[in-house]
C-alpha cells in the first residue's frame, strides 16, 4: 500500500491514545496534571508509536462529572493551564508527528454555564430555548438515565421558572436543545474555534443523545437529526480537510451503522469513525469463556464501514467497561470471571476495573487482548496507562477508579507530581499494580516488559495496514478456542491467529491465499522465522496457552511497497 494513501486517510492506520490532562503529569507541583506537564511527556508517546492524542475535557467545569459538565466551551480550566499552554502542547505534538483531537461535549452544559443561568432566569430569556423545557415530563419523551445511582428521572423541576428541564446525565447537566438553529450555530463556532487552534478533530460525546428529539412538541417537524450530523462533518471539512469526528455511539450494529452517514453514500458523510462497543464486549465474553466464538460472531455480524470511514477498536475506555450489549446471563458470566465483587461493578452494566487485575496480572492474557486490539480490523484506541498494565483503585468513586494518576516512576508520587499524594485528583493505584510495581521508567529498560511488547505491537501494526484497514475474512480453525483471520489489501495479506485458552493448541488452516510450499513470515519474531504451507495445502500453527502469531503471506520481509509506517 502506498504511503501517500495511508497519509491521506491517516485515521485508518492511526494509533489513538486517550488521556486526561488532569491525571497525566503535573508540571507546576500543585498535585494536578496540566498542559505544561503533558507537553514534557510527549516523547513517551512518540516512543510508544502514538499518532493521535485524544484529550478528555479540559474546559472550565464545576467537576460534577469529571469535566463533562462544562461552564465555558472556549476556555481552558485554569487548574490545567492557559490557552497559551494548550497551543504550546498542540504545536509540540505536531512537531513530533502527533495529531490532537479533543472531546466535544455538546449534548449538555453545566447548570453553572452562563447560557443555562440565563435560560432559567425567565421563560422569556434569550437562552430559554437553548434547553429543553416542559410543564410536565412528557409520556413520549426519552427514557433511560445514564447514572441510575444518582438520578431516577430525566427531568428536573426548576423552581424559579416553574418548568421541568431535560437532563440525560446528572441534573446539574441540562441538555442543550440542538433543534434550535442558534444552538447549532454555536456548536459550529466552538468546533471552528478549537480547529483554528490546531485540533485535528473531535471525539463526539454521547452522539445518540445529542441527536434525539423525542418528547419535543414539534419533533415531527424538525429536520432529520442525521442531516445535522452531516452538516457538522461538512463544516469541519471546510475548516480543516484532515479533521475527523470519532463518535461514541453505543448501539447495536444495525442502528449504529447509520451514524457513518447516508447508506446511499459509499464514502460516509457523518462520523468518520465509530467505536465498536459490540465487538469489545464480545471479546470479553470470549476471554471469559476461553472460546473465540462470541468474538467471531461479532466480526461476522459487523457491517462494513463506508469507504472513507472506519471502526475504532478498544480494550477499555475511560468510563466503566460497559457490558450492556450482552444478555443478562452473558454479563453475569463476565462479572463472575473478571469482577465478582459488587464494588468492582457499576450500574449493574459494567466493570470499573482495568484488564490486568481482571486476569490476575497474567501477562500472557494481557498481551492476548492487545494483540487482538492491533490485529482486528479498525483503528486501535488506547486509554492511558494500558501500555504498562496499570490497575484500578476501587477506593475511588465510581468511574474514577480507572482514572488514577499516570505511573511514571516507582517513587511515592509515581513521578506524576512532587506534591503530597493526598492532593491528587484521584488516589494512585496500590498493591501489585501500584507505581512501585508498574511504571514507565522500569518497563522502558526491560525488553521483556509489557511496554516493550506494546511498542513492538504498534510498530508492526503500522507496517501492516492490511490488519486495520484491509478487508478481512475469518478462517475456520476447528478449535473453538482459536480465532484466525486474514487481513487483505490489493497487495498484501496478513494472517493473525489467537488462542483464548489456557492450554496449548495446534490448528491446521486452509488458506485460499497460499498453496503448498508458500512461506509465511512471522512479523513478531525478530529472526523473521516463519511457517510453510504443507504439501496437503494446510498450514500448521502451534500456539502456547493464550498465544498469538502475526504471519505475513507471500511478501518479502522488507518490501517498501507494502510498508505503511513513517
Amino acid at each position: 500500500m502506498r504511503l501517500t494513501r495511508t497519509s491521506d486517510l491517516w485515521w485508518k492506520n492511526a494509533v489513538v491514545y486517550c488521556l486526561d490532562v488532569e491525571t497525566y503529569q503535573d508540571g507546576n507541583g500543585d498535585g494536578i496534571g496540566d498542559f505544561a506537564g503533558l507537553t514534557q511527556r510527549i516523547d513517551h508517546l512518540v516512543r510508544l508509536g502514538v499518532t493521535c492524542v485524544w484529550l478528555m475535557p479540559f474546559y472550565p467545569t464545576r467537576e460534577r462529572d469529571d469535566g463533562y459538565d462544562i461552564t465555558d466551551f472556549y476556555g481552558v480550566d485554569p487548574r490545567l493551564g492557559t490557552l497559551g499552554d494548550f497551543t504550546e502542547f498542540v504545536r509540540t505534538a505536531r512537531d513530533r508527528g502527533i495529531r490532537v483531537i479533543a472531546d466535544l461535549v455538546v449534548n449538555h452544559t453545566s447548570e453553572e454555564h452562563p447560557w443555562f443561568k440565563d435560560a432559567r432566569s425567565s421563560r422569556d430569556s434569550a437562552h430559554r430555548d437553548w434547553y429543553v423545557w416542559k410543564d410536565e415530563p412528557p409520556e413520549d419523551g426519552p427514557e433511560g438515565v445514564v447514572f441510575p445511582d444518582a438520578e431516577d428521572s430525566l427531568w428536573e423541576y426548576d423552581e424559579g421558572s416553574g418548568q421541568y428541564y431535560l437532563h440525560r446525565f446528572y441534573k446539574q447537566q441540562p441538555d442543550l436543545n440542538v433543534a434550535n438553529p442558534a444552538v447549532r450555530d454555536e456548536i459550529a463556532r466552538v468546533m471552528g474555534f478549537w480547529t483554528q487552534l490546531g485540533l485535528s478533530g473531535f471525539r463526539v460525546d454521547a452522539v445518540p443523545f445529542l441527536l434525539e428529539t423525542d418528547g419535543q412538541d414539534d419533533a415531527g417537524d424538525l429536520p432529520d437529526p442525521h442531516e445535522y450530523l452531516a452538516d457538522l462533518r461538512a463544516f469541519l471539512g471546510r475548516r480543516n480537510g484532515e479533521s475527523v469526528l470519532l463518535g461514541e455511539v453505543n448501539l447495536p450494529y444495525d442502528d449504529l451503522a447509520r451514524f457513518f452517514g447516508d447508506p446511499a453514500s459509499d464514502r460516509g458523510d457523518e462520523l468518520t469513525m465509530c467505536f465498536d462497543f459490540v465487538g469489545m464486549q464480545q471479546m470479553y465474553l470470549s476471554m471469559a469463556r476461553e472460546d473465540a466464538g462470541p468474538l467471531a460472531a461479532a466480526l461476522r455480524e459487523r457491517p462494513a464501514a463506508p469507504r472513507d470511514a472506519h471502526w475504532a477498536t478498544f480494550v477499555r475506555n475511560h468510563d466503566e467497561l460497559t457490558l450492556d450489549k450482552l444478555s443478562d446471563d452473558e454479563r453475569a458470566e463476565v462479572f463472575a470471571t473478571f469482577g465478582p465483587d459488587k464494588d468492582m461493578q457499576l450500574y449493574d452494566r459494567g466493570l470499573r476495573r482495568r484488564l490486568p487485575p481482571m486476569v490476575g496480572g497474567d501477562q500472557r492474557r494481557i498481551e492476548l487482548a492487545y494483540s487482538l486490539l492491533f490485529t482486528l480490523p479498525g483503528t486501535p484506541v488506547l486509554f492511558y496507562g494500558e501500555e504498562i498494565g496499570m490497575g484500578e483503585n476501587l477506593a475511588a468513586e465510581g468511574r474514577q477508579a480507572v482514572r488514577t494518576p499516570m505511573q511514571w516512576t516507582p517513587e511515592d508520587g509515581a513521578g506524576f507530581s512532587i506534591a503530597d499524594p493526598e492532593s491528587f485528583p484521584n488516589p494512585l493505584a496500590d498493591g501489585a499494580f501500584g507505581p512501585q510495581k508498574v511504571n514507565v521508567y522500569e518497563q522502558s529498560r526491560d525488553p521483556g516488559s509489557l511496554l516493550s511488547r506494546m511498542r513492538l505491537f504498534v510498530e508492526r501494526y503500522r507496517e501492516a495496514p492490511e490488519l486495520a484497514w484491509g478487508d478481512y475474512r475469518l478462517v475456520e480453525t476447528g478449535e473453538r478456542a482459536v480465532l484466525a483471520h486474514v487481513g487483505c489489501t490489493t497487495d498484501g495479506r496478513v494472517l493473525a491467529v489467537h488462542n483464548f485458552a489456557g492450554r496449548p493448541a495446534t490448528v491446521r488452516l486452509k488458506l485460499t491465499e497460499a498453496g503448498p510450499g508458500a512461506r509465511l513470515t512471522d512479523l513478531l519474531d525478530e529472526g523473521h522465522l516463519g511457517l510453510t504451507v504443507a504439501d496437503d495445502g494446510l498450514l500448521r500453527v502451534e500456539l502456547p496457552a493464550y498465544g498469538y502469531r502475526w504471519l505475513r503471506l507471500g511478501t518479502p520481509a522488507d518490501d517498501p511497497e507494502r510498508v505503511a509506517s513513517g
